[in-house]
């Protein structure tokens, strides 16, 4: 594809993602988010080789003008270095260009998580943070990859509450599934440590709630243009700082089921949109997915990302060095390392006991 072709595509699509209507359109929207990322990689690509040719020349310059035979040396070597630089560039964009988007638009399993701060004031939304951290540095153990969906920050350093979504750059294996082992952490953790804002030394008990959620593969859900409500606003920090002076920030209510989300993360009002989307999607799945649950008089299948929400699944006792999951009636130790990530006993355990109760 010539270099003319892929960027007048990628100001079309651009122009196109620009109609506010396109947000109705689910499967147009996501399709052309998709074919932009491709082409946006085709662009980078073609841009390195493009820096690559102009530093050769360069340097084929020096080769005819230049008397100093050090220097002459030193041009000769670093045409030699950056030839096979362009190489390589090269044959990764003829990869990129035969796979085409097919590729590109392999749907990946993924999940979406949102932590929301509960009893307990600052204390909690530190707590949520601390949640947020530890599922974050899991997914980077995993390899796996994280994107923050919608946040709201609080001045302490903590989160109000915090969507995000956790997927992986090839297709996981069974027992490496992003769904698998997140479905699990759904449901209200305690927390039991001495704030970093308590002078007496005295520990406090607070709260936060997680939700999962399954992120639909494409074409899943089908929405209704009539039947979302959008609005715009100007994004804002803690203490209602504006962090953005312009209507970035987006609110998308889904009136058939009173679904509302938002996003204000990004400067750009289109990638709010589509993160709100995502989140959207994923919220309309998780009430069929209950919708279905209860029809079939299945317990299990009514928790599917919600793991019941108003009891608490865990306990972390920072003071007895500990986490004790209710569920399953166990405690892990070295909770210094859990909050690091280090997370896999008590997925693993989590999922052998679920397996064999199902």
């Amino acid at each position: 594809m010539r270099a003319e072709d892929v960027k007048k595509e990628y100001e079309e699509i651009l122009e196109q993602l620009s109609n506010p209507e396109l947000i109705s359109n689910w499967e147009k929207f996501q399709e052309l988010t998709g074919r932009k990322s491709y082409l946006e990689k085709i662009i980078e690509k073609k841009k390195e080789i493009e820096d690559l040719e102009n530093k050769i020349e360069e340097n084929k310059t020096i080769l005819k003008s230049q008397e100093d035979q050090e220097l002459f040396s030193l041009a000769e070597t670093e045409i030699a270095q950056l030839s096979e630089k362009k190489e390589i560039a090269e044959k990764e964009l003829e990869k990129l260009s035969t796979k085409e988007k097919k590729e590109e638009e392999k749907p990946a399993k993924a999940a979406i998580i949102e932590i929301r701060a509960g009893a307990g004031g600052d204390e909690a939304a530190l707590f949520a943070a601390s949640l947020f951290k530890m599922y974050s540095k899991y997914a980077q153990l995993k390899n796996w990859q994280q994107k923050i969906l919608d946040s709201k920050p609080t001045e302490l350093g903590g989160f109000k509450e915090i969507t995000f979504e956790i997927t992986s750059p090839r297709r996981p294996a069974k027992e490496d599934d992003i769904w698998s082992s997140f479905k699990n952490e759904a449901g209200v953790h305690r927390v039991q440590r001495i704030p970093a804002t308590e002078k007496s030394g005295r520990v406090h008990t607070s709260t936060a709630s997680v939700a999962v959620l399954p992120k639909p593969q494409k074409g899943k859900i089908k929405i209704n243009p009539n039947d979302l409500k959008i609005d715009t606003y100007k994004a804002s920090g803690p203490g209602g700082q504006y962090v953005n002076k312009r209507m970035t920030a987006i609110r998308i209510t889904h009136l058939p089921t009173k679904t509302v989300v938002n996003s204000q993360t990004e400067r750009s009002l289109q990638q709010n949109k589509e993160n709100a989307m995502t989140i959207l999607e994923a919220k309309i799945l998780e009430k069929q997915i209950e919708e279905e649950g209860k029809k079939l008089k299945d317990e299990r299948k009514t928790q599917i990302g919600k793991a019941d929400r108003s009891e608490k699944i865990r306990t972390y006792n920072f003071s007895q060095d500990r986490v004790t999951d209710h569920r399953i009636k166990k405690s892990f130790h070295n909770l210094e390392e859990i909050m690091e990530g280090k997370l896999e006993s008590i997925i693993k355990s989590l999922i052998t006991e679920f397996t064999q109760k199902s």
